[in-house]
């Protein structure tokens, strides 16, 4: 038992506050405040997001119920739902978008070993796509959606090795998911697996001659004419064709002059025939199929985020707070994804989380709530990965 920290103590230890100061000066955050700095508003949403608070008046009387254990906590003071939300309003939300992008750099790298479902591939391998979050429009006038109704877009690129998120992008419900292909630097020799919502050739050469690769769905009205084919299949597997294909339409032609190849792939699962398009003319057709279907991922990351992080109830109303909550969101998601790396932790993400929400106001030593029964040598000799 560790008498000396509550839990949620010892995670603000684990987050780098000097980074963190960094990007508040970086955009002058502090300036002329007295009551709220931007570190403790940041905690206190983080707080929000590991608790699964469902507004800032939640937040606020939690707090100041246990205002005597504040200090203990790491939080310099309680402030109430006014202060909070003026903060949220005003505090430029790239601070914590910059932040999230340092925690980006230190948490990706530590599952940059893990492999990928059915895939042999040293690859980088990302998924992309975005989630609708539906809002009132009468609340949100800036946010507009279909059919007029609010809503805003969370683009997000996913790591498919850990998925972590690498980009993040909000928009509103209007804007096109093609689009964010102009906001995203390609790497070299990267996978990136769509749906065929994102087929732009524009876009979709400028990440071929960046010498990246991409897999999408093809569109049932695809104009091309077949180059070659490989007849040497293995049906078996579900594989129908794989082609080496060029655009035959005079305008898409244009837009991408090079051969693509098509893959036809029948998943018996659902019945379905599958038709994948891509520039990636190493890999075998089979491992384009699978690739594929690891793009699922991201539906189930963005379905967590929505079950076990308060991002389908925004904080705020105005653009600047609706960016801030959700980068807040994804800060608290890297920030338990770091922690179960760091501790070697067998449990999941979401198991993780869960302890962590309930346990905040708890001493015991976060290492013995995230790791399975062990000796108690063991447990401390793990003890010395926090300076406590």
């Amino acid at each position: 038992m560790n008498s000396g920290k509550y839990v949620f103590a010892q995670l603000l230890q684990v987050i780098n506050r000097y980074e963190f100061e960094k990007c508040v000066a970086r955009y002058n955050g502090n300036h002329r405040v007295r009551e709220l700095n931007c570190w403790n508003q940041f905690i206190q949403l983080f707080f929000g997001q590991l608790t699964a608070r469902n507004s800032l008046r939640d937040i606020c009387v939690c707090l100041k119920a246990h205002r005597k254990k504040l200090y203990h906590l790491g939080i310099k003071q309680n402030v109430n739902q006014s202060t909070l939300s003026r903060a949220n309003e005003k505090r430029d939300w790239r601070i914590f978008a910059d932040f999230g992008e340092t925690l980006i750099k230190l948490v990706r790298p530590l599952y940059s070993k893990i492999s990928i479902p059915n895939v042999d591939i040293d690859n980088d391998v990302f998924a992309l796509d975005s989630t609708t979050i539906s809002l009132s429009i009468k609340l949100f006038t800036w946010a507009k959606g279909k059919y007029s109704r609010g809503a805003i877009k969370v683009h997000t690129l996913l790591d498919l090795r850990g998925c972590i998120p690498t980009f993040i992008f909000i928009t509103d419900g209007k804007y096109h998911d093609s689009n964010i292909l102009d906001e995203i630097v390609p790497l070299s020799g990267a996978i990136y697996l769509m749906d065929k919502a994102y087929i732009d050739f524009v876009a979709l050469y400028r990440m071929h001659k960046a010498d990246s690769f991409f897999v999408t769905r093809a569109k049932v009205t695809l104009d091309y004419v077949v180059v070659e084919e490989n007849f040497n299949l293995d049906k078996n597997t579900g594989l129908r064709s794989d082609k080496t294909i060029d655009l035959a339409g005079p305008k898409s032609k244009r837009l991408y002059p090079e051969s693509l190849r098509l893959v036809e792939y029948y998943d018996d699962e659902k019945e379905v025939e599958l038709v994948f398009l891509t520039n990636n003319f190493e890999a075998s057709a089979l491992e384009i199929a699978r690739l594929y279907r690891n793009r699922w991922q991201i539906e189930i990351f963005f379905k967590w985020i929505k079950q076990n992080l308060t991002i389908k109830k925004l904080w705020g109303h105005s653009e600047n707070a609706v960016n801030l909550h959700v980068w807040v969101a994804i800060c608290t998601y890297l920030t338990v994804a770091y922690v179960k790396h760091m501790l070697r932790s067998p449990l999941s993400i979401y198991e993780i989380i869960q302890i962590l929400g309930i346990s905040a106001f708890d001493k015991t030593h976060i290492k013995e709530l995230l790791t399975e029964t062990q000796s108690n040598q063991n447990v401390k000799e793990q003890y010395e990965f926090f300076d406590f």
